[in-house]
């Protein structure tokens, strides 16, 4: 399958507006042969693209649902970060709190890794519990020591999800034990599986690690995925009585890394055999096509007032996306930014956003930056595009009245 036409349109200068720009074109594509709602029994479910993010798959993706032990991907994330940042070592000690213990630990009859009330645990040793076993006191733990409260923890998450582009979901505690504000879609875990494999690879092989053994006690890893030969390398189950049961997983076939979401499933044997039914599937009926290359120009942002009068976007890596074989269907792009934009401009600077639909959903979505600087235009060029403006301005004031 080509893509020229959509090179070729997006590389012409995007459509000034006074809220957003954007560049359009419409290429001929294969359309997947999806699974339908009999063929996955999930209730919501999600396949993305590891590399590019985009969507293979999805079913009532934005619908926020208990997210049960899957949010602790994001508690997970935010310990990743404190120590990223150095505000935190693998190596520092916490102590399990009675709360802990009691909640979290033996006497909660919920998923633990058994560490002993008072005793002092390493920072990494509670993420392997949180990672492998889902140890609901390594959670607790883990959120005391960081925040002084779980309380004060969840504010930490929501914050941190907010950040890295979480838009729905909103945390209650660091287990993910029943309530009813905390809540999270399968697209915002898929973007978070995303972002800890991409940006944390040193701590991503702890998904992978089949057992721990943790107070003489050795538990495995509860992922049914990891034992199938499909490439399995993570991330997360999870199961409570409102959510169902749920799972994250992570595989890699020929280079090709898919991450599936699903949740709301009836059995662990209904989330087993639907999330390796939706990774093979992905495998099997879809290649990856490129865009564009490592640097090309992707389209040009109108600049007001600057000494040019655009200037060329890029991405900040070859641009790719996951194309079904053997049918065609109807894909659409935009190049959406806030425009026009104003001097100066930065090399490297974000200025928008590359998004591309397939039928009603978007199935890539790829920040842009600024290819080259652009510093303030002489004075005769400002009063130049001032005038457009206001033209342009009056233009439409009037179309709005008609």
């Amino acid at each position: 399958m080509s893509f020229g036409l959509l090179r070729r349109v997006l590389n012409r200068w995007a459509l000034a507006g006074l809220l957003a720009c954007a560049a359009a074109a419409a290429v001929a594509a294969p359309n997947p042969r999806r699974p339908d709602g009999d063929q996955t029994s999930a209730p919501t479910a999600i396949l993305i693209d590891a590399d590019s993010g985009s969507v293979l798959y999805e079913k009532n993706a934005d619908e926020l649902t208990a997210p049960s032990s899957l949010s602790k991907l994001m508690t997970a994330e935010v310990v990743f970060h404190e120590i990223k940042e150095g505000r935190l070592q693998k190596t520092d000690e916490f102590t399990v709190s009675t709360n802990a213990w009691r909640r979290g630990g033996a006497p909660s009859r919920t998923s633990s890794m058994f560490a002993p009330i008072h005793s002092k645990v390493t920072v990494e040793d509670l993420l392997r519990g949180v990672i492998i076993q889902s140890a609901n006191d390594g959670c607790m733990t883990l959120a005391e020591g960081i925040a002084g409260s779980e309380d004060d923890f969840a504010r930490m998450m929501n914050a941190r999800a907010f950040e890295i582009g979480l838009s729905k979901s909103k945390f209650a505690n660091s287990t993910g034990l029943p309530d009813r504000d905390h809540v999270m879609t399968v697209r915002d875990l898929a973007r978070l599986a995303r972002h800890i494999i991409q940006t944390y690879p040193e701590f991503y092989s702890y998904y992978g690690e089949r057992e721990f053994t943790y107070n003489r006690i050795r538990q495995f890893n509860r992922n049914p995925l990891l034992a199938l030969n499909i490439g399995a390398d993570g991330m997360k189950t999870g199961f409570t009585k409102d959510g169902g049961y749920g799972l994250v997983g992570s595989a890699v076939q020929n280079g090709l890394r898919l991450i599936v979401v699903i949740n709301g499933l009836k059995s662990e044997k209904e989330r087993a055999d639907e999330g390796k039914r939706l990774l093979e599937w992905g495998f099997n009926n879809f290649q990856i096509n490129y865009l564009f290359g490592e640097g090309q120009v992707i389209a040009d942002a109108k600049v007001y007032g600057g000494e040019h009068g655009s200037v060329p976007l890029i991405a900040d890596r070859p641009v790719r996306m996951m194309s079904p074989r053997g049918v065609r269907e109807r894909v659409i792009a935009r190049v959406v930014y806030s425009g026009p934009v104003r001097p100066p401009v930065q090399k490297g600077q974000r200025i928008g956003t590359l998004k591309v639909w397939r039928g009603d959903n978007v199935v890539l979505e790829m920040p842009l930056q600024a290819a080259e600087s652009v510093g303030q235009g002489a004075l005769h060029r400002r009063a130049f595009d001032a005038a457009t403006e206001l033209f342009i301005g009056l233009f439409r004031a009037g179309i709005q009245r008609l």
